[in-house]
C-alpha cells in the first residue's frame, strides 16, 4: 500500500495520476497546508524541506516528483521505456529536463517572492512566463520531430508530469499554442485516470487543455 501525502492541485496530483494510471493501492493522507502541517516535525521526517509530494512506499519515504515517478515505472516496468531499451535515454533525458527546468519555473511564476524578494516580484514572474514559453517550446519541437509512440500515443509518467506542469501555466502559456503538446493533453484528460482524479480534487472535465 502507498500512502500519499497530499493537497489538492499540488504537485502531488501528478503522482495521484500516475498511481491510478498503474492501478496501485493506495491512501490519501491530507495535509493540512494552511494550518501549517508541512512544518510539522511529524512531516519534515517525511520531507525534511517540507514541501509537497511525499509518497510512502513498500520500499520506504520518498519525495521529489521525478524521482518517485521514475521509482514507480521501475518498480511496475509501465509508463516508461523499460531500461536497456532504445528509448529509455530518451525518457531519462527529457523527465529531468521537465524537472530541473520547467519544473522550478512554474515555481517561479507563481511564488516569485520566494527567490527573489516581494520588490522584485512582478519582475521575476514576467521572466518566468517567457522562460516556460521557450522550454514549452522546445518541448513542442522534440515531439513534432521525433513524435515518440510510448510517449505521444499512450499514457506515460513524463506525459501526466507534462500535462501537471501546463495546467498551472495555462495563463502564460495556453496549450493551444503548442500543438504537439496539446495533443498529448487532449488524450491524457480522458483517461479513467485523470477523469478519476478530476473529480476527486473537483478540478472540472478539461483539467489540462483548458484548467480555469
Amino acid at each position: 500500500m502507498y500512502i500519499l501525502h497530499h493537497t489538492p492541485d499540488s504537485a502531488a496530483l501528478v503522482v495521484r495520476l500516475v498511481l491510478e494510471e498503474l492501478k496501485l493501492p493506495y491512501q490519501i493522507a491530507p495535509i493540512d497546508r494552511a494550518g501549517g502541517a508541512l512544518d510539522t516535525p511529524a512531516y519534515r521526517k517525511l520531507h525534511p524541506l517540507g514541501k509537497i509530494p511525499a509518497l510512502e512506499t513498500p520500499n520506504g519515504v520518498m519525495f521529489e516528483s521525478a524521482a518517485i515517478l521514475l521509482h514507480l515505472t521501475e518498480v511496475t516496468g509501465k509508463l516508461a521505456p523499460a531500461p536497456g531499451t532504445p528509448h529509455r535515454a530518451k525518457f531519462l533525458t527529457w523527465l529531468f529536463f521537465t524537472s530541473n527546468n520547467l519544473h522550478p519555473v512554474v515555481m517561479h511564476y507563481y511564488y516569485p517572492d520566494r527567490l527573489a524578494g516581494a520588490q522584485n516580484a512582478e519582475a521575476v514572474k514576467t521572466q518566468a512566463a517567457l522562460t516556460a514559453k521557450s522550454l514549452l517550446t522546445t518541448l513542442n519541437q522534440m515531439i513534432a520531430t521525433d513524435a515518440p509512440a510510448w510517449l505521444t500515443t499512450e499514457p506515460s509518467a513524463l506525459g501526466y508530469y507534462i500535462a501537471v506542469l501546463m495546467r498551472w501555466l495555462a495563463e502564460p502559456c495556453p496549450p493551444s499554442d503548442y500543438p504537439a503538446l496539446h495533443n498529448i493533453l487532449t488524450a491524457l484528460e480522458t483517461t479513467a485516470a485523470a477523469l478519476t482524479c478530476a473529480q476527486a480534487e473537483d478540478l472540472g472535465q478539461t483539467i489540462f487543455t483548458n484548467p480555469y
